[in-house]
């Protein structure tokens, strides 16, 4: 097995746990150069999402922990303003540590409880 089949393993291992919760959840995938983060409901809805390349932070922040910061308070805010403060933290198989860290750090001050 290699190191990405190992983190898709994790990765399916954790929405499993999560369906059997019954809330949204914030799913984050990241790439040497850039962060995505998004809220998807129960249903499979997007009902919230940001990422490093978006209009609002392109060019202001680069693949670093701020850039991270960055989208978690804005998928945060976005989040909030549709009416979703409960989510479950889907880190996509990827480690708690550095940028991901940051990002559910900054999502968690913006409003979103998990």
């Amino acid at each position: 097995m290699n190191k990405f089949q190992a983190r898709e393993r994790r990765a399916r291992k954790t929405r499993a746990k999560i369906k059997s919760l019954g809330v949204s959840r914030l799913c984050v995938f990241r790439t040497p150069r850039h962060i995505y983060a998004q809220v998807i409901g129960e249903q499979g809805k997007i009902l919230a999402s940001a990422s490093s390349i978006d209009k609002d932070l392109r060019g202001k922040v680069g693949s670093n922990i701020a850039a991270a910061e960055a989208v978690g308070a804005l998928v945060a805010e976005r989040a909030v303003a549709n009416g979703v403060t409960k989510v479950a933290f889907d880190r996509n198989g990827f480690k708690f540590h550095g940028r991901i860290k940051a990002l559910a750090d900054k999502a968690r001050e913006a409003g979103l409880n998990f």
